[in-house]
């Protein structure tokens, strides 16, 4: 047994050296110049004056030249991109190319670049691509110097009003470098499939392109084992195939694992595909392709079940950027806010409206959660002079077919999504276009659904909702029974709903199995479309200096919002919160705003510090998955309620304002809950440091989050703090970013500064290349120093 568990090992720890040596992460040492840089493509160009950056990069996050802030009243993007600027810019990479990888392919590949990337090898151009969410690579072999200076050349023009939500400008997704044996499995060549699926046995079909870039005829050996989460091979498949040259040739292969362990959101096991190519009896190539084996199905009568079990979808909805970050694509970055989503009960999430990162897929793949991986925010009608509308034709089908061969293994999604609110949905002509994308996506999957987020629902879209397998309704939770009566085959779900009906909506999911969930808008609150969750619609320059959408559960910082405690008490059993609502609106309010923009939440707070309105009445409101609830004022009952359905799982008294403890329980028939509780809090006497992970990984990329809390002396948070807070940082890290959630604060996400908004802020720390020990030490006036350390290791080889 152990000198089986030894050769596993050699075989996994040598398919895992192949790999590195077949791909390289491609993200430091770039020259970055923000703005026109006439000629920068040409070997000669002097990149003296540039600025060294690593990727992932986005300018847009950064300080505007000579000021301290990203934010600009009068940039081009206004509210759609939280008034920050794009514009153009270079990046240009040195590199050496050793004279051993003659005879290889190498290959670049971008992971993301917002927007009209245009790439040069030694002034040699490559190509372009338009647009900003799909990955996109280019064969830079016959333009190489070998053991001379090559310079990768890169620009990106982010121009004009090409977004309705901040979208960050640069090589804002990781860049890949592969060296690849002219004899490889092709590019996303590998694809995996669980036909058959039972508790004795999985068929797990392995469909796999190789490329010979050689001009002879070779004859290949295929080996295929796949490796369970243990590292032990449970599966192998042997098969020859002779290719021509310069040819590709597909090779299937049925592989059968013995009583499998399912993928689910509860238990997200995976396997590993693990391709060797031979030929004449040499290696040639190895290829790790993580998978799941679970099965999916959708009807109008058992709803929608992940391996044989129905499951609704509780769901949100997630632009892409990460808050201060930008839309730097941080693997650790797009992990956590899966991580934090997991934690307060969701399971599905919904792309909107553009294919995530890798690494986003990745960290679903790993907890457990749903995804729905959309294509589109635009066909043929635009909705900016400047966006996708000008591409489509041209470029569609390269787009979706990059997302679908990137993304076809990963067993978190579960559809895919062809676009969003597509203008003229009634239209023959825009149905037509639905069924092209949905025939396309068919050629390549049949493994997953076809949806679309579909507005204005009507008798009128049928014929576009027929290209569909799951029909995406927003906003449209009055039409799920009168449209099932209608068409009661259809299969539906609320692809956007908003959170000031959290209840409704998900009554309605609990209530038809033909609804088979929801996602609102949105789970994560996001740069840009600023303050659609206060001020609303219309928008207007005047609604400067907000830049936060300000609709989402979870704020940019990673910190519940009052909308989120309510989602866990209509989804999770046991949950108990309290908040007041100001006797003050917390920010000025739109007196123009339309009746359909709902996407605000109730103006509360958890804080009972009210200074001058003693005696005066203030609304307390409890969320609570308890039947019924008790609130107590400095020890006093202030009378019981009832919540449930019937309350919407809300409870709600007047209590005049008196400072010391507000309080609650909640009770099931005669079970009572732990308390809950707001305390008048005091002065502010100390801060307190909280990291999200205390060892980090030192490979240069690897984040810890800390939050930053400013109390009084018996450790209460102060809920009106918002005291400056200056950084240092000693060891082997970097400050990345700084947020503290106040929608309308201008102050910059880049320096090593920041107010505290609502007694809370937050620094991102990350790790450089040398392992050691970071520490983070806080200052505020008139406030004892605090510090904590971060350990950072020695990745694993």
């Amino acid at each position: 047994m152990t000198r089986c568990l030894l050769v596993v090992s050699l075989i996994f720890f040598f398919c895992v050296k192949a790999h590195a040596q077949r791909v390289q992460l491609f993200d430091d040492n770039w020259l970055f110049w923000r703005g026109a840089a006439q000629g920068a493509e040409d070997t000669l160009f002097s990149d003296a004056g540039w600025r060294k950056v690593s990727l992932p990069h986005d300018w847009s996050i950064e300080d505007l030249p000579g000021t301290v802030s990203p934010f600009d009243k009068g940039a081009l993007s206004q509210v759609s991109g939280g008034f920050t600027t794009g514009g153009s810019g270079w990046y240009r990479k040195h590199f050496a190319m050793p004279a051993s990888n003659k005879g290889k392919r190498i290959i670049v590949q971008f992971d993301g670049v917002y927007m009209h990337a245009q790439v040069w090898i030694n002034g040699k151009k490559l190509g372009k691509h338009p647009y900003g969410y799909t990955s996109f690579w280019y064969d830079i072999t016959p333009h190489l110097r070998y053991d001379r200076d090559n310079i990768l050349t890169v620009k990106v023009r982010n121009e004009g009003e090409n977004s309705r939500w901040y979208a960050g400008s640069g090589i804002y997704r990781h860049v890949w470098l592969k060296t690849i044996e002219p004899v490889h499995v092709a590019q996303w060549g590998t694809f995996i499939t669980t036909p058959v699926v039972n508790k004795q046995a999985a068929a797990v079909q392995i469909v796999t392109t190789l490329k010979n870039e050689t001009a002879a005829a070779v004859n290949t050996t295929l080996l295929t084992r796949i490796v369970d989460a243990k590292g032990r091979t449970v599966a192998e498949s042997k098969g020859q195939q002779a290719i021509n040259a310069n040819r590709d040739s597909v090779m299937q292969q049925t592989l059968q694992v013995k009583t499998p362990v399912l993928w689910d959101v509860n238990a997200p096991v995976l396997y590993t595909a693990v391709s060797y190519v031979y030929v004449d009896n040499m290696i040639k190539d190895s290829l790790a392709t993580p998978f799941g084996i679970r099965t999916i199905t959708a009807d109008a009568i058992n709803g929608f079940q992940l391996n044989g079990k129905t499951i609704k979808l509780k769901g949100g909805c997630v632009h892409h950027d990460n808050g201060p970050l930008g839309a730097k694509a941080y693997d650790r970055a797009e992990e956590r806010k899966v991580e934090l989503l997991k934690a307060s009960g969701y399971n599905a999430i919904r792309c909107s409206h553009n294919p995530p990162s890798t690494a986003f897929l990745d960290a679903c793949d790993r907890l457990g959660m749903l995804v729905i991986d959309e294509a589109f925010d635009i066909w043929k009608d635009g909705k900016n002079p400047e966006d996708y509308h000008l591409y489509f034709n041209e470029w569609w089908q390269r787009d979706l077919e990059s997302m679908l061969y990137r993304d076809r293994n990963h067993p978190s999604v579960i559809m895919w999504s062809t676009g969003n609110e597509i203008p003229h949905r009634e239209k023959p002509e825009v149905a037509k276009v639905a069924r092209m994308l949905r025939d396309h996506i068919r050629s390549i999957d049949t493994t997953r659904f076809v949806t679309c987020g579909v507005n204005g629902i009507a008798p009128d879209k049928d014929t576009f909702l027929a290209t569909l397998d799951i029909a995406g309704y927003n906003y449209a939770r009055t039409k799920y029974v009168e449209d099932h009566e209608r068409v009661p085959q259809r299969v539906m779900m609320a692809t956007e709903s908003f959170a000031i009906e959290a209840a409704d909506y998900w009554m309605e999911v609990t209530d038809h199995p033909w609804v088979i969930g929801d996602f609102v808008w949105t789970a994560f609150d996001y740069i840009g479309e600023a303050s659609i969750g206060w001020l609303g619609y219309p928008q207007r320059q005047s609604f400067y200096p907000w830049h936060l959408a300000y609709c989402g559960d979870i704020d940019v910082c990673g910190w519940k919002r009052p909308q989120s405690y309510y989602r866990d008490a209509l989804w999770m059993p046991e949950q108990l919160s309290l908040f007041v609502k100001p006797p003050v609106p917390s920010f000025d309010t739109n007196a123009h705003k339309v009746e359909w923009s709902q996407w605000e939440w109730h103006d509360a707070r958890d804080s009972w510090n009210w200074t001058g309105y003693e005696g005066k009445p203030l609304d307390v409101t409890v969320y609570t998955s308890y039947e019924a609830a008790e609130l107590f004022l400095n020890g006093r009952s202030l009378g019981r309620r009832t919540a449930g359905r019937s309350g919407k799982f809300m409870a709600a008294w007047q209590v005049p304002y008196s400072p010391g403890k507000l309080s609650v329980v909640g009770y099931n028939g005669k079970k009572r809950s732990k308390e809950v509780a707001l305390n008048t809090a005091g002065k502010v006497t100390q801060l307190k440091l909280t990291t999200d992970r205390q060892q980090i990984v030192a490979n240069g990329q690897d984040l810890s989050y800390v939050t930053i809390t400013l109390q009084d002396a018996a450790r209460n948070i102060v809920p009106d703090a918002d005291a400056l807070l200056k950084f240092s940082i000693s060891g082997p890290g970097t400050i990345v970013g700084v947020g503290n959630a106040n929608p309308m604060s201008t102050e910059s996400y880049q320096l090593s500064q920041r107010k505290a908004w609502r007694g809370k802020c937050l620094v991102i720390i990350k790790s450089d290349k040398q392992p050691g020990d970071i520490t983070l030490q806080v200052n505020a006036a008139d406030l004892p120093a605090t510090q904590v350390k971060i350990t950072s290791t020695q990745p694993n080889e």
